[in-house]
């Protein structure tokens, strides 16, 4: 019986990360939209980076300003439990 065959990945190499904003053709984003915006913050609270999330830069400012819009109408934590 034969093995199957695993395919190398060259180390090093990773799949680069696409903007889904970009790609879901967001126009905007809200503060108000809480679920949306928890998907951009780890655990403890803090937003991710881009590095992470994978947003581009424009989508990113964005993100990061709805985000603190909610955390002053208490709508999100400043800090995880």
């Amino acid at each position: 019986m034969a093995k199957p065959v695993k395919r190398m990945v060259k180390p090093g190499l990773v799949r680069k990360k696409y903007c889904r904003l970009c790609r879901s053709k967001v126009k905007e984003i809200d503060y108000k939209e809480v679920e949306f915006l928890q998907k951009f913050i780890s655990e403890r609270g803090k937003i991710l980076s881009p590095r992470i999330s994978g947003n581009c830069a424009k989508h990113q400012r964005k993100i990061s300003r709805a985000i603190k819009r909610a955390r002053i109408m208490a709508l999100l934590p400043f800090v995880g439990e």
